[in-house]
């Protein structure tokens, strides 16, 4: 996904990052991510092993080059204010409805 365009607010690692292993199981999660699919920061977590950690997954896909972050919402299924300009055009392009008030609508 190298024309993927960062996620807002992107703090990116630096080249000769070393991930940790949650870091790791994070990106490991996230790059399976298949176009049309969504799963919840929650999801991630739990499914890097370390449920609870939603907040931290976040962080991850802030830093992490070249993940499909767009594909990751919140369990309200509410885009975040400073994600919905960029993730709501990818989200449309996958299928997905976004409706006026951010709010994500799996496609069937």
């Amino acid at each position: 996904m190298p024309d993927a365009p960062p996620p807002p607010r992107a703090a990116p690692w630096p080249e000769d990052h070393e991930p940790t292993p949650f870091q790791a199981a994070v990106v490991a999660v996230a790059s399976a991510l298949e176009p049309g699919e969504l799963a919840t920061y929650a999801d991630l977590a739990e499914e890097a092993g370390h449920p609870g950690a939603q907040q931290a997954v976040g962080n991850v896909l802030r830093a992490a080059p070249d993940l499909p972050w767009w594909r990751v919402v919140p369990a309200s299924g509410r885009l975040y204010c400073s994600h919905a300009p960029v993730q709501a055009p990818l989200l449309r392009a996958e299928g997905h409805h976004v409706d006026e008030h951010r709010r994500v609508h799996p496609g069937t």
